[in-house]
């Protein structure tokens, strides 16, 4: 039983959940300036972001499933290679699916239970998104961008949304940048099978371009996230936006395209550094508030 866990664990990549948690957690802490800890909301917002994520994950596992068999890069995923069967993971889907909307019972206010059912098909919805339009990098910024935005309505309620959709835009647009990245590694595959993508469409070279604009776009909206904050934040923020800014320099220079062999440690690595380091900096930040 534990080993059939530790598959499924890694099926969905679990460890990638530091990718949102840290966001969820910046618009939390930020909420909870106007109303009181609690921790009931910490552990729903844990399980909430959990549960989610591993419903979309393993969903996209098994409705890219013949995909992924097919494509030398992922053929060896615990599905094509038969380490899970197909039965098991969809028991996966519905549990953790039973989870999220059991875990919005957790907080004050009815909304995240009206919401969970939408943002679950939404948050799915993506798996499909290759098949229909190269924008599918899109898709999954606006999934992320709901870590943020249902969080501080988990917390506060249908109140002062400017704060925290400004995040989830800036969030939107650093998954879509780190997402095209990842994907100029199947941009053959992508055209011999018809999948979409914007590196299928555009080629590599154009694809890196749009990118880098995203991850420009993020900069922008975490500096006019300063503002609307406003007194939340200040100084240590600043610094920690300019630190982004360094690290996504420093992605797309691990990524040209002529070598796309460092693809992953510009995805994962420098990426968990930023969602991980700013929520840290934002932490700092409100304790030099309350000195």
């Amino acid at each position: 039983m534990l080993a059939k866990l530790r598959s499924l664990l890694e099926m969905i990549r679990f460890s990638h959940t530091l990718f949102a948690l840290p966001f969820a957690f910046l618009s939390a802490v930020l909420a909870w300036q106007i109303e009181p800890f609690r921790w009931l909301d910490f552990v729903g917002i844990v399980l909430c972001m959990t549960f989610a994520r591993s419903t979309a994950m393993a969903f996209n596992r098994i409705v890219d499933r013949e995909f992924d068999a097919a494509n030398p890069r992922t053929a060896n995923r615990h599905l094509p290679a038969g380490l899970i069967s197909v039965r098991t993971a969809w028991f996966f889907v519905a549990i953790c699916a039973a989870g999220f909307i059991v875990s919005t019972l957790l907080f004050r206010n009815p909304w995240p239970m009206y919401l969970s059912v939408p943002v679950l098909l939404f948050i799915c919805c993506y798996s499909l998104t290759k098949r229909f339009t190269s924008f599918t990098h899109f898709w999954l910024g606006a999934s992320l961008l709901l870590a943020p935005v249902s969080t501080w309505i988990a917390i506060i309620g249908m109140q002062q949304l400017a704060l925290p959709f400004v995040l989830g835009l800036a969030v939107l647009a650093w998954v879509a940048g780190f997402d095209i990245l990842y994907a100029c590694q199947d941009v053959d595959f992508d055209r011999q099978v018809r999948l979409n993508s914007l590196p299928a469409a555009l080629g590599v070279r154009k694809a890196l371009r749009i990118a880098l604009l995203c991850h420009a776009a993020m900069v922008a909206l975490l500096i006019l996230f300063y503002f609307v904050a406003g007194a939340y934040l200040g100084t240590v923020y600043l610094m920690g936006v300019a630190a982004v800014a360094g690290l996504l320099a420093y992605e797309h220079s691990l990524v040209r395209p002529d070598d796309l062999s460092r693809v992953n440690q510009a995805f994962f690595n420098v990426n968990v550094v930023i969602s991980v380091g700013l929520f840290l900096l934002v932490l700092l930040q409100l304790a030099v508030n309350n000195m």
